[in-house]
């Protein structure tokens, strides 16, 4: 278990939050699936909370407008130490803004913006509110990663708007695969799926939450009404599967190997 008290490194993903229609249900979701407490947060785009483990912020939750018929998805934040010259680095490096930079109270300031390859992503920088407060234990947030036409697409615009050194991962199967470190530690990943990315949603990032156990919970998303899109798989250093919502988030499921 890992209590973070002070803001992360600029590049570092910090918090993440969903945008849904019915801000009820799904509180009631993730507190059956994850065992999620809430509390009010600052309403920048409209009534927000901010989930809990252990009385520690986690993630956010916030309510769409009736009018706005927008894809609900988890979207994972970078930090910063200056939102509008972030932004204006994304701009000018081929990416995209669609709100903000604004002020979320006196929490911390944000935009969301998307890359070259069309991944929406949030960039936070943090006032009050310094991001994901607990990792490493059942309902938090563990590991971040984009998913891509291909790595080479966006490989230059994170490095240059985030100070991200990228490693290839790549092996004798050719799989385009990327980690993106900082100050030589490893904050996310990206992949190149090619005509395997889902039509449907395009280029996204993907967030992983940690759970006790991943077949159970995998059960419990189905109980919920939600859908198991990837049954539970070993992979080499956890268990996963990938669920969606009943709104139609998409996330993954993971309990990391002894």
């Amino acid at each position: 278990m890992t209590e973070a008290a002070t803001r992360r490194a600029p590049g570092t993903p910090c918090w993440v939050s969903l945008m849904v229609h019915g801000l009820g249900t799904t509180e009631e979701f993730y507190g059956a699936l994850f065992g999620w407490e809430y509390a009010p947060g600052p309403g920048a785009l409209g009534p927000y909370v901010r989930a809990l483990v252990d009385g520690l912020e986690v993630a956010g939750i916030g309510q769409l407008p009736p009018d706005r018929h927008l894809p609900v998805t988890w979207t994972t934040y970078l930090a910063t130490d200056d939102a509008d010259e972030t932004a204006e680095a994304v701009r000018s490096c081929g990416g995209t803004l669609a709100v903000g930079p604004l002020d979320a109270a006196d929490a911390g300031r944000l935009a969301i913006c998307a890359d070259p390859g069309g991944a929406v992503f949030g960039i936070w920088q943090a006032g009050s509110h310094i991001g994901t407060r607990l990792t490493g234990v059942p309902g938090t947030p563990v590991w971040n990663e984009l998913f891509t036409r291909e790595t080479s697409l966006v490989e230059k615009f994170y490095q240059t708007v985030f100070g991200h050194r990228a490693e290839a991962r790549g092996d004798s199967t050719g799989v385009d695969r990327l980690t993106l470190h900082l100050s030589g530690r490893p904050v996310a990943a990206v992949h190149g799926v090619g005509r395997d990315l889902p039509k449907d949603r395009g280029a996204h990032w993907m967030t992983h939450f940690q759970v006790a156990d991943t077949d159970r919970a995998a059960a419990l998303v189905a109980d919920l009404g939600g859908t198991v899109l990837r049954p539970p798989r070993d992979e080499p250093h956890a268990r996963t599967a990938v669920v969606r919502d009943p709104e139609g988030a998409v996330f993954t499921i993971t309990r990391p190997h002894a």
